[in-house]
Order: C-alpha cells, then structure tokens, then sequence
C-alpha cells in the first residue's frame, strides 16, 4: 500500500464534507483546494557576498525537503549596486506530496516553536484566495541546526489555493490547521 500524507488523508475523508456542508457545493469538484506552497527567501546582502545566496538555498533545500533555485534580478538599479542577472534570492516551489508533508510539518513543529506565538494573522489574503505567511526566523524548523546558521532571516511562505474567495480559501486552511488568531 502507498503512503498517503496525513494532511491529504484527512482533506480527503474530513475537509471535504466540512467545507461542502459550509459553502453548499453541488460538486466534489467545486471544492476548493490546495495547490501549491511557495517558500521564498530575499538575500539582499547578495549583492556583496555571492556565499549568502548557497547559504539560502541549502536552508530551503533543508526545510522543504525538495531542492530550492536561486532568483534573479530582473533589471539594473544603480542605488543598490544590482545588475540584471545578480542573484538575489532562493525559493522552492512545493506540490502533491511534499506540500502536505511541509504543512504537517509546519503546522505541528515549527509554528508551536515561535517565540510568543498565538496564531497567525488572518489578513495575508490577497482577495483571489491565497495566503501570504511571513516567518521571522529560519530557526523555527527543526531541519535547522542553530549552530550552523550564520545569520538570522525570515522567509515568505504562500499557499496557493483553487479558492474563489478568501473566505472559502481561511476556511480551506482552517480546516487543513492553520492555527488563525481569533478576532
């Protein structure tokens, strides 16, 4: 037998319902759903030192489980001594497997470890049903040794949704665990 995600198990056998009897969807299909996770990570101080951005990718590599690129800048500005083409930054793109397999992990390891944590801000929707996450600390994973870190950053982490709405999308993720303050 196959190993199915924890996550996926209990979309499959008690989201779905849940969600059917909230909203009133006619169809399974209808039902909205996650699609991808993005994790991505800014290096501004790249521009100096080119190490920062190996640094970054590893730390991605570690805490996704599924190997992170470098971006590139996409034109020149003189201010900042950047020019089109520096890399600047890492992200990985997460689906199926591993994206529920990092939401576990996220939801039951590394939010529970940040400092004073009680919950997360609801008002990261961007009004077509995906979520913006911003985390403060790559220490919270516990993929991260915090004797090898060299320096303290904090990533962005998006989930991206089949949702119409961001009321639909809070209680996709709601029901998956995302722990929301309450207003």
């Amino acid at each position: 037998m196959a190993y199915i995600p924890r996550l996926k198990q209990e979309y499959k056998d008690r989201v779905i319902t849940a969600l059917t009897e909230e909203f009133g969807y006619s169809n399974v299909m209808q039902v909205p759903k996650l699609k991808k996770i993005v994790i991505s990570r800014g290096v501004g101080a790249a521009v100096a030192d080119k190490k920062l951005i190996d640094y970054a990718v590893d730390e991605l590599s570690r805490i996704s489980g599924q190997k992170a690129v470098s971006t590139v800048s996409k034109k020149d500005v003189a201010s900042f001594k950047l020019r089109k083409g520096m890399p600047i930054g890492a992200k990985v793109t997460l689906r199926g497997e591993r994206m529920y397999e990092f939401l576990d992990r996220l939801i039951t390891s590394a939010l529970p470890r940040v400092r004073d944590f009680n919950g997360i801000k609801a008002n990261g929707f961007d009004g077509r049903g995906n979520y913006n996450l911003g985390v403060t600390e790559q220490i919270i994973f516990p993929e991260i040794d915090i004797d090898k870190v060299n320096k303290v950053a904090g990533m962005d982490i998006t989930f991206v949704t089949s949702a119409e709405t961001d009321k639909e999308a809070k209680s996709l993720l709601s029901e998956l665990g995302l722990p929301f303050k309450k207003n």
